[in-house]
């Protein structure tokens, strides 16, 4: 007698039942036309192949599904923020991983006739070698990451070219209004709009924003080190034709080259995640030995409470941050203050990084098949995948982002500091 279920959404129902409970919070519809759901919901969870439940078999949890996403089996139609929300909410948290929905993926395989040996993940997986944060490893994961093609970039991050969080003001009227007040506060934090002609160092320069910003605003001499090639080439590309070939210096150099400089004012934007827990003392260690007494160091990064490493077998640490390590923001001051710093001011910035999400999502969607034309079909749903998918954590602060300002005292003592907040 056949095993095969009457309809794919047969077949699927005690595996959803697991992952989301006896009511589901949305609806799923199923290649072979069936359904299960309510109707009614921010949108619809469009499952395309069998090879889904194959995948889920094999890897199951977010992994499997990300790559079901990325590989063009599973699609998310409609408010994708509220579908995302709506499946966290939903979910059993001891059954997300569990043994029963491993054996109900496995039950749903085998009515579906998917039982078989695992499919091959998605290309665009990456797979890095080497010791953790050797200086190759960092540079190959940076090159996965970052080195995707700048046109793609400026399609999502719009024209501030600006990938870290930004900070809507009661004036800011776009994401890019957003992004150069978030470059003045940091700017002003650091002291520039005090001393014309501060040298500031930009570690994890990016594309340039920060070090054009503090170049043409405060005429700063800036330079900006990163070691992804493509972001060095439209770094200085910008400098270029800014003018401003004279005050800012674009390096492909890793931070633990640099030695033997002094700065007046450090900024670290949207790069200390990259940097993992085993290097974080080096880390400032290096940056404090840069900087004259009175200097200050403006370290902008996401943390997490109690810390956390991205795992191998999570979508984030396969496709989009491999080796990414969030920090408690308790460890980034203690580590600060180990190496010789005097931590001034702690500011978070968490609902402004869901907004920034959130327009950086808009962006994509809305020129989305000049991003598939730009860097293909995967790669571009791997990046709508986790800019909406991280949303959630920024929203209901299972993670955040912290800006850390420190400074290095002087020899009698003084931190040459405001008393108040005054950038506010």
């Amino acid at each position: 007698m056949s095993t095969m279920a009457t309809t794919a959404a047969d077949a699927f129902g005690p595996l959803l039942r697991v992952a989301l409970g006896e009511k589901l919070p949305i609806r799923f519809e199923f290649w072979d036309g069936s359904g299960a759901g309510p109707d009614s919901g921010p949108g619809i969870v469009r499952v395309r192949s069998v090879n889904v439940v194959r995948r889920m078999m094999w890897s199951p949890g977010e992994l499997g599904i990300g790559r079901a996403y990325v590989a063009g089996e599973l699609d998310l139609e409609g408010d994708v923020f509220g579908v995302l929300r709506a499946l966290q909410q939903a979910a059993p948290n001891d059954a997300r991983l569990g043994l029963k929905a491993v054996w109900s993926a496995l039950g749903a395989a085998r009515q579906l006739g998917a039982i078989g040996l695992p499919l091959e993940p998605p290309p665009a997986e990456a797979r890095p070698h080497g010791w953790l944060h050797s200086k190759q490893r960092d540079a190959d994961v940076i090159s996965h990451h970052y080195d995707v093609g700048n046109d793609f970039y400026r399609l999502v991050l719009g024209p501030s070219m600006t990938y870290s969080c930004a900070r809507f003001t009661p004036t800011s009227t776009s994401l890019e209004d957003a992004q150069a007040a978030k470059h003045e506060l940091i700017s002003r934090k650091l002291g520039l709009h005090e001393r014309a002609g501060s040298r500031l160092l930009d570690v994890g320069c990016g594309w340039g924003s920060m070090a054009l910003h503090a170049a043409t605003i405060h005429g700063a001499t800036v330079v900006g080190v990163t070691i992804s090639e493509a972001q060095a080439t439209l770094a200085r590309k910008r400098v270029a034709e800014a003018g401003l070939a004279d005050s800012v210096e674009i390096r492909l150099q890793d931070f633990r080259d640099l030695a033997g400089e002094t700065f007046d004012a450090i900024s670290s934007i949207g790069m200390f995640e990259h940097v993992g827990a085993r290097n974080t003392a080096r880390y400032f260690e290096t940056l404090r030995a840069l900087l004259r007494p009175h200097g200050r160091l403006l370290n902008h990064a996401i943390s997490s409470p109690g810390g956390s490493r991205i795992g191998r077998r999570s979508f984030i640490g396969r496709y989009v941050f491999p080796d990414g390590e969030l920090l408690d923001v308790g460890e980034v001051v203690l580590a600060m203050q180990r190496a010789g710093f005097e931590v001034r001011d702690v500011e978070s910035l968490r609902e402004h990084y869901a907004r920034t999400r959130q327009a950086w999502v808009s962006n994509l969607d809305s020129d989305w098949n000049r991003a598939v034309a730009l860097v293909g079909e995967a790669r571009a749903r791997i990046w709508r995948l986790y800019m909406a998918g991280s949303n959630l954590g920024f929203t209901d602060g299972g993670v955040a982002i912290h800006q850390v300002l420190g400074v290095v005292p002087g020899p009698d003592g003084d931190a040459s500091m405001p008393e108040t907040r005054h950038w506010t």
